[in-house]
């Protein structure tokens, strides 16, 4: 019978298998807070791109987009150290802000990439975010995929449904959450095994903490694209949108029609993986 690790493995490499391209290499990079995996598409010379994935999702839910950017980029998805995932925990945990851009500045050394354009979802998104404030001068763009506590709080009816699952994420749970976040849009039945099995992967609890304040983000004069789902449950887009309006001296926003938070970067509207090469193609590259 498979533990519940091998069974959760066997789900994850099945994803690979399945939704990845052929050449995807995986890698680990040794950091001083555990093991980081990192699945990597496209060109070794070309530039590199770091995926980070939101909470629970692990860097597999990216395969469209390393997909759509492999051919031009070289794409780094990021198993996030903590979660579940093929990356492993070391016994320095994160804990703090600084421990998370701590991790985060060792996974690029072990990249051997000076500089990097960023792009996260949800949580992965609020992880970027802080990563360019600590860090601009290795952040080349930043793509946020309808970024959660980045601009504005989270909803209270989306904490409230999410409150059962974050207490005890069981498979049901988790499932119920999920369909009432996308209504019921139809997902990946492959990725969406893994996501079963995530239920019972040993975790850490995740790193929360304030929002980038307000000078922060003034300061930040790197190129962002922020990208809002037109249905998301999380928190009010148009209040997210206008909020980084008016803190952020170079961001370029859009709204991904018929997407949820849930539905990226999983099942995006093509739009969603088309803007960030566009973007990427202005502003990611060498000058």
């Amino acid at each position: 019978m498979e533990s519940t690790d091998d069974a959760f493995l066997s789900a994850y490499d099945a994803v690979l298998a399945a939704r990845w391209p052929a050449a995807t290499e995986q890698a680990e990079i040794h950091t001083p807070y555990g093991t980081t995996h990192v699945n990597s598409v496209g060109p070794a010379d070309a530039p590199p791109v770091v995926l980070l994935h939101g909470g629970g999702t692990t860097s597999t839910v990216w395969f469209a987009t390393a997909t759509a950017l492999g051919g031009g980029y070289r794409v780094h998805a990021v198993d996030t150290v903590g979660e579940a995932g093929r990356s492993v925990a070391g016994e320095r945990a994160i804990r703090a802000l600084d421990d998370m851009t701590a991790w985060l500045d060792a996974v690029l050394d072990g990249l051997g990439a000076s500089s990097v354009s960023l792009c996260g979802h949800s949580y992965g998104a609020w992880s970027a975010l802080h990563y360019a404030a600590h860090a601009p001068g290795r952040v080349r763009a930043l793509v946020l995929a309808d970024p959660t506590n980045c601009f504005t709080g989270f909803s209270r009816r989306y904490l409230l449904r999410a409150l059962p699952m974050l207490l005890r994420p069981t498979v049901r749970r988790r499932r119920a959450f999920l369909d009432w976040e996308t209504r019921g849009a139809p997902l990946d039945e492959t990725w969406l095994r893994l996501y079963d099995r995530a239920a019972d992967f040993p975790a850490a609890r995740p790193l929360t903490g304030p929002r980038p304040g307000p000078e922060t983000l003034r300061a930040l004069r790197l190129p962002v694209l922020l990208l809002l789902a037109e249905h998301s449950r999380a928190h009010d887009i148009g209040r997210v949108a206008a909020s980084a309006a008016a803190l952020l001296p170079r961001v370029e926003t859009a709204v991904l029609p018929g997407a949820t938070h849930h539905t990226l970067p999983l099942a995006a509207p093509p739009e969603m993986d088309a803007r960030i090469g566009e973007f990427l193609a202005a502003h990611g590259r060498d000058d």
